[in-house]
């Protein structure tokens, strides 16, 4: 399955949300490979500071920020059991291509109005791709939710009345993801019996219930 993680909005947490799900499918024995198509490199990054650590190197990242995309991620699906693309902000020509070359579109956004508004562009990318492949599927990922606010349910109530729908799962704002990041580390790596590991298995699990 090729998964893509893709706002036209900046700092929703798509790639914290795409190396976490890359982390946790390649600890159950699946072979993963994440795709940098952000030019900031952060997963890039990422995997550089995890070379410092004494972590195990879970899956390959590799940085393919180019139009070309949709043609060079099946070569890499063909030798894996995931590809989980971090995809760019605000590049229209590296989305279109993002959303061509994936299975399942994650889009994640955060608990406040201004995150569904800035949604809009990517809507219309979306709608775009599935005239040319109407079996792509996508799910919005309510992402840093500050424990149960009245605007994480109003956002969530809002989303819930769209297409696409809502992922079930959602992912809680913890200082110990941005922690574990900048550490090369992943949350889970950090407290294995935490609310953070625990908040990602249903994650991952919600995402693999989706599979083509």
């Amino acid at each position: 399955m090729i998964v893509a993680l893709l706002n036209q909005k900046g700092g929703v947490g798509k790639t914290t949300l795409a190396l976490h799900l890359a982390g946790l499918w390649a600890r159950q024995g699946r072979r993963v490979v994440v795709v940098d198509a952000d030019p900031q490199k952060s997963a890039l990054d990422w995997s550089q500071a995890r070379g410092d650590t004494d972590c195990p190197r879970l899956f390959a990242v590799l940085g393919l920020s180019r139009d070309t995309l949709f043609r060079e991620v099946p070569d890499l699906a063909a030798g894996a059991d995931h590809v989980v693309i971090d995809g760019p902000p605000r590049i229209a020509s590296l989305m279109r291509s993002a959303l061509l070359a994936a299975d399942l579109v994650l889009i994640p956004v955060q608990p406040s109005p201004l995150d569904g508004w800035a949604s809009a562009e990517m809507l219309a990318l979306l709608a775009e791709a599935q005239s040319f492949r109407p079996n792509l599927a996508a799910r919005f990922v309510l992402n840093w939710c500050v424990g149960r606010t009245v605007i994480a349910r109003e956002t969530a109530a809002a989303l819930e009345g769209q297409a696409p729908s809502l992922l079930r799962a959602r992912i809680a704002q913890r200082v110990l993801y941005a922690e574990a990041m900048g550490q090369g580390r992943l949350a889970f790596e950090q407290d294995p019996d935490g609310p953070a590991a625990r908040e990602l298995a249903a994650f991952a699990a919600s995402v693999a219930s989706l599979a083509p």
